[in-house]
């Protein structure tokens, strides 16, 4: 049993060595709730494939080899010692005996702390045991609507960082195209020093606290208390069956006053249980991964890791906001389409109609994707929409600070990091 609980251990400590090095390599630091609600939605195909046949290998596969080949070492030692049906006088083994349980300790002690410190654990377990909590002072929001609604089409672009238009630090501005077709002079407005809440650097969250007003937590120790349903609750089939069910978010008030809404997106709808939310607050037609492969788009538009091209995300988009539009003015039905780039996440994928002219290709990626948003604004300009439409542009968190991400020198140790917005 000793033994046995030995092995168990030492494969225990592998796995959390495993998830804490993927982790910290593809996001950085991260929190248990993203942890746990990405979890619920993995998927090998159109929400980071690599990332999941990565995660296989280092915390499925390589603790199993390891802790089998040291059972085996172990028993080819044991098995040399007998010969003939006779046991060998054992030779003096207690330094190897102190050296592996070192060994396996520090797998134990070393991958329970990397894994701890990757996901915040002691905040989430400061968070779980505090007396506060997001329902005590969540506010139903309340609007008053107008005679003369107007449209919305609301933008999210995919770790769009402010930062990343210094070209004192970077080697251009790669907002440069869609800052000249927003400029103050046509009536576009920011919002200086837009800040990210602490934890919310990753899609969701970042969609969540931009339409719900709230921070985004996940289900678990200390997370299904709220009694204004501010949780996102999982059920048995791995997926969510509500998303924040009890909190009134951006769809939910523009489904009551009238709005049709759409989203639009590269990825998969389903990754993140990011369809479930958006069903389930208002949004009627929610377009993804799968949407894009049954209408029949060329292959090499789609990134093997991610889903749909920018270039061609923003050309079905300009479709659908010319239908919507016309839609609009036929029966009065205001509409908002939402839309969420996926160029600029990293690992970039360099599409042919990009001009890498940096020496770091994300720059390059970064710029070209900002082109395809600006091509759209520019169409909805062309078209008179912005007589009676409002638009909004934003990042939807800050770049992401991973050990295999770019930019550490620029950003790491930067003192005020924002995100972008028109």
């Amino acid at each position: 049993a000793g033994q046995i609980l030995v092995y168990v251990l030492l494969w225990a400590g592998l796995v959390m060595l495993g998830a804490a090095g993927v982790i910290h390599f593809n996001w950085g630091r991260i929190s248990v709730g993203q942890m746990l609600l990405n979890l619920m939605s993995v998927e090998p195909d159109g929400g980071g494939g690599s990332i999941v046949w990565t995660a296989i290998l280092w915390i499925g596969v390589v603790p199993v080899v390891i802790t089998l080949a040291a059972f085996l070492w172990q028993r080819h030692r044991r098995s040399r010692r007998v010969n003939g049906g006779h046991l060998h006088a054992p030779r003096p083994n207690w330094i190897l005996r102190v050296v592996a349980t070192f060994l396996v300790s520090a797998v134990v002690v070393g991958g329970t702390t990397a894994f701890a410190t990757t996901v915040s654990l002691p905040d989430y377990i400061k968070a779980a045991t505090s007396k506060y909590d997001v329902g005590d002072y969540y506010a139903k929001p309340s609007v008053s609507a107008g005679e003369n609604k107007r449209n919305l089409v609301l933008i999210y672009l995919e770790s769009g960082e402010q930062t990343l238009a210094d070209d004192e630090l970077f080697e251009k501005d790669a907002f440069v195209p869609l800052k000249e077709a927003t400029t103050a002079d046509k009536g576009w407005q920011t919002i200086e020093d837009f800040q990210q809440y602490k934890g919310g650097g990753w899609t969701m969250a970042g969609i969540v606290s931009t339409q719900c007003g709230i921070p985004l937590k996940g289900t678990g120790l200390g997370g299904g208390n709220s009694s204004s349903g501010t949780d996102a609750r999982n059920v048995g089939d791995g997926d969510v069956d509500t998303y924040l069910g009890g909190t009134t978010c951006l769809g939910d008030i523009l489904q009551d006053n009238g709005y049709t809404n759409v989203f639009m997106g590269g990825a998969s709808s389903t990754f993140a249980a990011k369809k479930t939310f958006l069903t389930g607050h208002g949004y009627s037609e929610v377009l993804g991964l799968a949407d894009w492969r049954a209408a029949g788009e060329a292959e090499k538009d789609f990134r093997p890791d991610w889903g749909l091209s920018d270039e061609r995300l923003m050309a079905n988009a300009k479709d659908k906001v010319d239908e919507l539009h016309a839609n609009a003015e036929q029966t009065g039905q205001p509409f908002n389409l939402s839309v969420l780039t996926l160029d600029t996440h990293e690992p970039v994928h360099i599409y042919d109609y990009c001009t890498v002219d940096t020496e770091n290709v994300v720059t390059s990626a970064f710029h070209c994707s900002m082109v395809q948003v600006a091509d759209f604004v520019n169409h909805m300009e062309a078209q008179g929409y912005l007589e009676d439409t409002a638009v909004v542009i934003m990042g939807d968190h800050l770049k992401h600070m991973s050990a295999g991400d770019a930019f550490h020198e620029q950003l790491d140790h930067h003192p005020n990091r924002t995100i972008f917005n028109r």
